[in-house]
């Protein structure tokens, strides 16, 4: 049984506080679900306004009645019933928790209309909670070592003991001395744990603690603490500049010096994984850059042109697929945060072996959409350009995510129209999945007529990363002819990204369309801190690969594959 201990007899008498007890719950356990963007059942809970209106069940909150609101029935069904929520696939809310949903809605379901909620990730004391507490705190706070008073080793004594008891008040982080004493300065006496024990913690550690007595501070009463070694920190990665230069050398020795005349379409497979993939020839040339001021539908980022010259490059015929991704993607073997082996050794351990892929995703990547032949997709920017490094280590050649440049360049194939295949949005059906005809799902990869240069679903299925920071006002800062341009990303956000996907209206599928990536793509992660491989609330995003004919310099290739490496 879980419980939210230290509740007083006052506390109970208080009428239940909207934002410090009900919205902690709703931004954990519910608005992932239902939100603006992902409104299953069609409810949204980001506001009284969107709750009362409800969804498939009714309006979801009938204020002063909990027996006629499906937002507290539904919670309060027994752990085994299908229609429970949050669905069985996640730990249905404790006793206490549903107790004071159930006398929030008697006493009238007060709810600041001010009040716009957020996605926030639910805590779950075995998962993130105790292995903290077990790590930093228990040593000092145990029944035989209780330093200050408190006891820690058990939930009772826990919120009972210490010389500011009650250490941990449910619902009230900035209360707890649990929470209050670890975001101290490190030179502060009261510090926990102490900067001679290893304090202060991280952030993503305070905000753990935060967010679990913002939420209640549920602690199941069977579980009980004992000190835990603390994590190793991950060794200096093998994944550095010396790795590029040996990838680099490889690729030199291999390529020789290749002709833009030579160049044809190729097709090979990926050597570790069998999976084929397709290479078009992409010759040099000079186009216009964005979009005319007169063009329908378009947006301030997309001007003024500019004359661009581009040199010559192979790009990917389709979106790289998850035949292609998800062996880089799921390995089945231990690797720190930062996605390298955590037992890589040199000399056993090949080039392939030291760049970093990513840890396993917390969720089946997919969604349910399909796999085979079907658009990877959801991942950051940072994993496609890993992926890249993993795949040039393998075959001897520099491949990379094209530049915005590259990429307008090989979608218009020499086209000066909204779409390469005319003006007219009523031809997308024969070129692109987009809202319309998408089926609200991505589609398998080149089902639709390619563009004049053999390039498939260069409109709409997935938008696609480019290698750019975004910057809005990009073309006017550019001279009158600029040769292949591309601004290294100095922030994490925003990235550009192209094309338009099965989500979007015809509009954002335009050869100049642009748009930039935001924290929001990974909203509904719930690792703390969110992962670095994933961004899970883009299900239209995915990627193609080039490889430019000439080889850039190390510095250069660190920047591709690297960009966003100290930035995480």
């Amino acid at each position: 049984m879980a419980a939210i201990a230290g509740s007083s007899r006052g506390d109970q008498e208080k009428p239940v506080d909207f934002d410090a007890v009900i919205r902690p719950l709703i931004e954990s356990a519910c608005l992932r679900c239902h939100n603006e963007k992902t409104t299953e059942g069609d409810l949204r809970l980001e506001s009284r306004e969107w709750a009362v209106k409800g969804g498939a069940n009714g309006t979801a909150i009938v204020p002063g009645d909990p027996a006629k609101s499906p937002f507290y029935t539904l919670i309060a069904l027994p752990a085994d019933d299908d229609a429970i929520m949050p669905p069985p696939d996640n730990p249905p809310l404790a006793k206490q928790q549903i107790a004071l949903v159930e006398r929030w809605i008697k006493e009238g379901a007060r709810w600041p209309a001010e009040s716009k909620l957020e996605i926030q990730t639910r805590m779950d004391f075995v998962k993130h909670v105790q292995p903290l507490l077990e790590m930093h705190c228990v040593a000092c706070h145990k029944s035989d070592n209780a330093e200050g008073d408190l006891d820690l080793a058990t939930q009772k004594s826990a919120f009972a003991t210490g010389a500011n008891a009650p250490a941990i008040v449910p619902f009230a982080a900035k209360e707890s001395a649990l929470y209050t004493f670890t975001t101290l300065a490190k030179d502060d006496e009261q510090l926990m744990p102490p900067a001679d024990k290893g304090g202060p913690l991280d952030k993503p550690s305070t905000e753990i603690l935060r967010l679990w007595i913002a939420q209640g501070a549920i602690w199941p009463e069977d579980v009980s603490l004992k000190v835990r070694p603390k994590d190793q920190k991950a060794p200096p990665s093998p994944d550095n500049l010396e790795l590029v230069e040996k990838i680099r050398g490889e690729v030199l020795a291999k390529q020789g010096a290749p002709s833009e005349a030579a160049m044809k379409d190729y097709s090979a497979k990926v050597p570790r994984t069998g999976a084929t993939y397709h290479m078009v020839a992409i010759k040099g040339g000079e186009f216009l850059m964005g979009s005319p001021a007169g063009e329908k539908q378009r947006k301030d980022d997309e001007g003024p042109q500019v004359k661009i010259k581009v040199d010559p490059f192979w790009m990917g015929k389709y979106e790289v697929t998850w035949d292609e991704y998800e062996p880089f993607m799921i390995t089945k073997v231990d690797r720190f945060k930062n996605g390298a082996l955590q037992n890589f050794d040199p000399t056993v351990h090949t080039v392939v072996d030291a760049v970093s892929q990513p840890t396993k995703p917390y969720t089946e990547m997919s969604f349910g959409m399909g796999q085979k032949g079907y658009p990877a997709i959801s991942m950051t920017q940072h994993a496609a350009n890993k992926y890249c490094q993993w795949l040039s280590a393998q075959t001897g050649h520099f491949y990379r995510l094209p530049t915005e440049a590259e990429w307008e360049y090989a979608c218009r194939a020499g086209t000066t129209t909204a779409y390469s295949f005319g003006d007219d949005p009523a031809k997308l059906d024969e070129y692109a999945w987009y809202y319309d005809n998408a089926n609200e799902k991505y589609q398998k990869v080149g089902l639709k007529k390619p563009n004049p240069w053999g390039l498939y679903d260069m409109h709409g299925n997935v938008m696609e990363w480019t290698a750019d920071q975004y910057v809005a006002d990009r073309y006017t800062k550019f001279a009158k002819q600029t040769e292949n341009p591309f601004i290294t990303p100095e922030t994490l956000y925003p990235r550009s990204v192209r094309g338009g996907g099965w989500d979007d209206d015809p509009e954002n599928l335009r050869s100049a369309a642009r748009r930039g990536s935001e924290a929001a793509w990974k909203m509904q992660d719930p690792q703390l801190p969110k992962s670095i491989w994933y961004h899970t609330d883009a299900r239209w995003l995915g990627f193609r690969i080039v490889r430019p004919l000439k080889v850039p310099s190390v510095e250069e290739m660190n920047h591709y594959w690297n960009s966003a490496v100290g930035k995480l």
